[in-house]
C-alpha cells in the first residue's frame, strides 16, 4: 500500500512539473489579454479579431491542453510512455469535450491519469503470441487503454459529477442572498475546490445568474474567492524564509502566482494543489471562504463578469475589495505555511530531474 501511494505522490507530481507551462504560459497571455482588451475580451465574438483578442485567446488555447497534459503525464509516470495516450484522452473528457455537461475539472484529470496508468500497466501483462508482441504497445495498448478510459470517464466518473454539480446550483439559486456570510462561505469553498472545475463553474454561474437580475454582489465575492488561491499560496512560500517547505521550483512560480492573482486565474494554483491536494485544497478554501463572507459583510458590487484588478473600476468600493482579497489571501498563506509538510526527497529528487 505505502509503495502504491508513494508512486501516486510521484505521479502527481510528474504531472504538475509538465503541465506548469502551459499554466504559466495560458495565464500570462490571458492577463495581457484583458490588460490591453478590456474585461469584455471574452465576449468577442470575432476571436483573433485584433491584437489583444489574439493574445487572449492564444492563452486560452494553452488553458485548455493543461487537463489533458495533466492526465497524460500522471499516467505516464505510472505506465511509462504507453500510458500517454489513454491519460491524455481521458483528461480531455474530464474537460467535457462534447458539452453534456458532465466535466470533472483538473481533479478528474488526476483521477483519469491514474486509472489510466493502471489499466496500462494491467493491459502489459495480456499473454500474446511472441509473433504479435509487436503489436502490444502500438496497437493493442492504445486502443483498448484508450476506450477503457474514455468509457470510464464518460459514464462512471463525469454521471456523479454532473448530478452533484446540479444540485448545487438549486442550492444555491434557492438560497439567494437570504444569509449573506453563510452564502459567501459556501461560494468561495466552492471556487477554491477545484479551481476551473464544475464545482467553481456552478458558484461562477450563480454569480452570472445573479447579474442578469441586478444583484451585482455574488461577483465580487465571486471576483476574491478566484483570486485569492494563487496569492495566498504566493504568501505561503514568502512566509517560508528558510526554504524548509517549498522547492526553488516552487519559488520560481512566484511571479506566475502574483500574476495569476491579479488577473483572476485561480489555475495558477492547480499545480500545487495537485501535487499536495491534503495541505493544500484546505487551505484554499478557507481562505476564499472567508474573502468571500467579507465581500458580502463590505456590501461589495462587480459589474464585470471577470478581470481581476484590470477592471477594478467595475467595483462599487475598490479598497474594500482588496482589503477582502489581501485577508483571505493572508489566511490562506498562513494555514498553508503552518501545516505544509517539509519537501520531500521525492520532490527534491525531482526537481533535479526538471532542473
Amino acid at each position: 500500500m505505502k509503495d502504491i501511494k508513494n508512486q501516486i505522490q510521484e505521479a502527481l507530481l510528474t504531472g504538475v512539473s509538465y503541465m506548469l507551462p502551459f499554466v504559466i504560459s495560458g495565464g500570462i497571455l490571458i492577463a495581457l489579454g484583458f490588460l490591453l482588451g478590456g474585461y469584455n475580451i471574452p465576449n468577442d465574438v470575432a476571436q483573433g479579431a485584433n491584437f489583444a483578442s489574439t493574445i487572449f485567446w492564444l492563452g486560452k488555447v494553452a488553458f485548455g491542453l493543461m487537463v489533458p497534459v495533466l492526465g497524460a503525464y500522471v499516467s505516464y509516470s505510472i505506465a511509462d510512455k504507453p500510458g500517454i495516450a489513454p491519460g491524455m484522452v481521458g483528461g480531455f473528457m474530464a474537460m467535457d469535450p462534447w458539452g453534456l455537461d458532465m466535466a470533472s475539472g483538473f481533479l478528474g484529470g488526476l483521477i483519469a491519469g491514474i486509472v489510466a496508468g493502471y489499466i496500462v500497466n494491467l493491459l502489459k501483462k495480456i499473454p500474446v503470441p511472441s509473433s504479435l508482441r509487436s503489436l502490444l504497445p502500438t496497437l493493442i495498448i492504445p486502443v483498448l487503454g484508450v476506450t477503457s478510459v474514455g468509457l470510464l470517464m464518460h459514464y462512471v466518473i463525469g454521471g456523479p459529477i454532473a448530478a452533484v454539480t446540479g444540485a448545487l446550483t438549486n442550492f444555491l439559486n434557492n438560497m439567494g442572498t437570504g444569509n449573506l456570510v453563510i452564502l459567501g462561505i459556501i461560494q468561495g469553498c466552492m471556487l477554491a475546490f477545484d479551481m476551473g472545475g464544475p464545482f467553481n463553474k456552478v458558484a461562477y454561474a450563480f454569480a452570472l445568474a445573479a447579474m442578469d437580475t441586478g444583484n451585482f454582489m455574488p461577483m465580487a465575492a465571486n471576483f476574491v474567492g478566484s483570486m485569492a488561491p494563487p496569492l495566498g499560496i504566493a504568501i505561503a512560500i514568502l512566509l517560508d524564509r528558510n526554504k524548509e517547505k517549498f522547492t526553488d521550483t516552487d519559488r520560481n512560480s512566484l511571479p506566475g502566482l502574483f500574476a495569476g492573482a491579479a488577473a483572476m486565474i485561480t489555475e495558477f494554483a492547480i499545480p500545487f494543489a495537485a501535487a499536495h491536494p491534503l495541505q493544500v485544497i484546505p487551505s484554499l478554501m478557507v481562505g476564499s471562504a472567508v474573502g468571500c463572507a467579507l465581500s458580502y459583510i463590505f456590501g461589495l458590487t462587480m459589474q464585470a463578469p471577470h478581470g481581476g484588478i484590470f477592471v477594478l473600476f467595475a467595483l462599487n468600493n475598490a479598497l474594500l475589495f482588496l482589503v477582502a482579497l489581501l485577508v483571505g489571501g493572508f489566511v490562506t498563506g498562513a494555514i498553508l505555511f503552518f501545516i505544509k509538510k517539509p519537501v520531500s526527497e521525492t520532490e527534491q529528487s525531482l526537481e533535479e530531474i526538471v532542473d
